[in-house]
């Protein structure tokens, strides 16, 4: 049984998602560019450091959701059921993903990342993070017994999978498209893994 959360935490969160509101609301209102911290918490009625203990970085409060993500992704593998298989639960996670980050509300928020080189940088380092996390759980995980280049590799190849579908025309075909490679490459590595 879960417990939850105390008022401290539930006030901390709700501290934490106006910010992140109000910076994306005053980011696709004036551009990511022409909006400086110390506006944004003044807009959120917050001292800047106030913003900093919940966000690292500028970049950060348009990726709001990245702990979330990298979580989810790590538990995909380590919250899967018995003998569940580790690429299906991963593609079901993913496809989640996808759903989120292509509906049509995203689309501003995207189009903004594309225009910007800094939140793409920090994008890609995102995504690498998340690779090396997800590459942590699978190499953890006893019943897959996977060496550490296996487990990096195939996490990378799950992280592409999320960037490439989110730009495809048909985002969820491409990820089941994809899928169909990851699962080979996964087979692949077991069956060298016996032999």
């Amino acid at each position: 049984m879960t417990v939850p959360p105390g008022r401290r935490e539930r006030k901390k969160a709700a501290t934490r998602q106006k910010i992140a509101d109000t910076a994306l609301r005053l980011f696709l209102e004036r551009g990511y560019d022409a909006v400086g911290i110390r506006e944004v918490a003044a807009e959120a009625d917050v001292a800047v450091t106030t913003l900093f203990s919940h966000f690292a970085s500028k970049e950060a409060l348009v990726f709001e959701q990245d702990e979330d993500f990298e979580q989810r992704l790590a538990l995909a593998v380590t919250g899967r059921a018995p003998h569940e298989p580790l690429i299906p639960a991963l593609h079901r996670e993913i496809r989640a993903l996808v759903r989120h980050c292509t509906a049509d509300s995203a689309a501003p928020i995207w189009r903004m990342i594309d225009a910007s080189p800094a939140l793409r940088r920090y994008e890609e380092s995102m995504r690498l993070r998340h690779a090396e996390t997800l590459a942590a759980a699978i190499a953890a995980d006893p019943g897959l017994s996977q060496t550490t280049t296996a487990s990096r590799t195939i996490a990378r190849f799950v992280i592409d999978a999320y960037s490439l579908a989110r730009e495809a025309a048909d985002p969820q075909g491409a990820v089941d498209e994809i899928f169909q490679m990851i699962e080979a490459a996964w087979e692949a590595a077991c069956s060298s893994r016996r032999a």
